[in-house]
């Protein structure tokens, strides 16, 4: 009796699972790679606490998103158009847009210097990802294209497995995770800044609420959908975790900066072998592919809500045209302008995540909004001690956000 009690309530669990892992694994691109790449290379075990502050930011607010979500039956985008009208709800679709446009172009360069690392041309790999992942979106049922990206995330454990090849020194990571000290120069404030930008991103917080809508859950499963979100975040922090140890232990032991996680990869290989680097390599083309079949599907939901259009992965194209004509047309830019001469990449990541900082400010202040709306929310409204946390949290963001301006403005 007491197995099958168990086995049920693992089935009902199994069922939930799904977009707290995505939203969380997906956050760890190639962006978030390379952040936490340059932050192990520049700063050593230093700034490790940094992981630990947004990966709790990252289960208070994606936590947020899936009850929101739930509750009302709508997405992110669509609740804030709702509640602060439509110019509102435009301008920030129209933010949200742009910048998920830079960040998938992050995701196909992440996919041509993965490839390039074992001597594959841009111009067939990213052709061939665009491909494959509008294929898999667009044609697939919900429960098969969910349970390949959730596959497809597996791939992290070669992050784990390299992290453990650097010998890193493991007293001075746990001192690093658990004593914050902070250098007070920009650069530092900037690694902090997009550190915290690159894991709570604002598009990983639209696909969250809208998966959980996509996916049809219903209030008796908040409680296993927070299980999912705790696990997600936290392997998402142990994912970077292990990125910066890697790092950490050989390239600032040794005095090397990277500028990408394609530079990381390479730079590993003299000092670790050519195991832990291919394992690093692999690492960033398995991150590049989920991020890129997932930033694609949160702009389209976001666009289809704002619209006031009901649309889902399992919807036949003539029901849902605007959905999948907008994941087509996301997915084409950000691969066209990978594989165009001379597009200067550097300028359009480093703009489209100050672009996401920006946003998610905002988009916090909203969520919070949104979440204290008993109108919206019903009996799920946010107390007093909920709505304190959350404001806690979005003060570090804002304060980070702030702190990274007067930087550039002083520089």
């Amino acid at each position: 009796m007491k197995l099958r009690g168990r086995n049920a309530r693992l089935g009902a669990l199994l069922a939930v699972v799904g977009p707290g892992l995505l939203a969380g694994l997906s956050d760890d691109d190639p962006a978030g790679i390379t952040t936490y790449s340059v932050l192990g290379a520049d700063h050593g075990y230093q700034l490790l606490w940094v992981l630990l502050l947004s990966t709790v930011a990252l289960i208070v607010f994606h936590t947020l998103a899936a009850k929101m979500g739930v509750i009302t039956g709508q997405g992110l985008i669509g609740l804030v158009r709702q509640r602060y009208g439509v110019g509102v709800g435009g301008a920030v679709l129209a933010a949200l847009v742009v910048a998920n446009i830079g960040t998938t172009c992050a995701e196909f360069a992440g996919i041509a210097a993965g490839f390039e690392l074992f001597g594959i041309s841009r111009y067939l790999s990213v052709p061939v990802a665009a491909v494959t992942v509008s294929l898999l979106v667009l044609r697939g049922s919900f429960r098969r294209v969910e349970q390949f990206l959730l596959l497809l995330s597996t791939v992290f454990l070669a992050y784990i497995a390299s992290g453990f090849m650097a010998k890193p020194d493991w007293g001075a990571a746990l001192h690093g995770t658990l004593v914050p000290t902070m250098p007070m120069t920009g650069q530092a404030i900037a690694i902090v800044t997009a550190t915290l930008g690159t894991t709570l991103a604002p598009w990983g917080l639209s696909f969250m609420q809208s998966y959980a809508v996509d996916k049809k859950l219903r209030t008796e499963d908040l409680a296993l959908e927070r299980i999912d979100v705790v696990t997600g975040a936290t392997l998402t922090g142990v994912i970077g975790f292990f990125v910066v140890v890697a790092c950490a232990a050989t390239l600032h032991r040794d005095g090397r900066s990277v500028t990408d996680a394609a530079d990381a990869a390479i730079a590993l290989k003299p000092l670790v072998g050519s195991a832990a680097s291919t394992l690093f390599a692999v690492g960033l083309i398995g991150a590049a592919f989920l991020a890129a079949s997932i930033l694609p599907l949160s702009t389209a939901y976001s666009v289809c809500e704002y619209a006031g259009l009901e649309a889902a992965v399992d919807d036949p194209y003539r029901e849902a045209r605007t959905f999948y004509t907008t994941y087509g047309i996301v997915t084409f830019i950000g691969a066209a302008i990978v594989l165009a001469p001379n597009a200067p990449l550097v300028t359009i990541l480093v703009g489209t995540q100050v672009l996401n900082a920006v946003l998610l400010v905002p988009l916090l202040f909203a969520m919070i909004g949104i979440g204290r709306d008993r109108a919206l929310m019903g009996r799920f409204v946010m107390g007093r001690a909920s709505t304190a946390v959350y404001a806690v949290t979005t003060a570090m963001v804002v304060m980070c956000v702030i702190a990274l301006g007067v930087t550039e403005v002083l520089s």
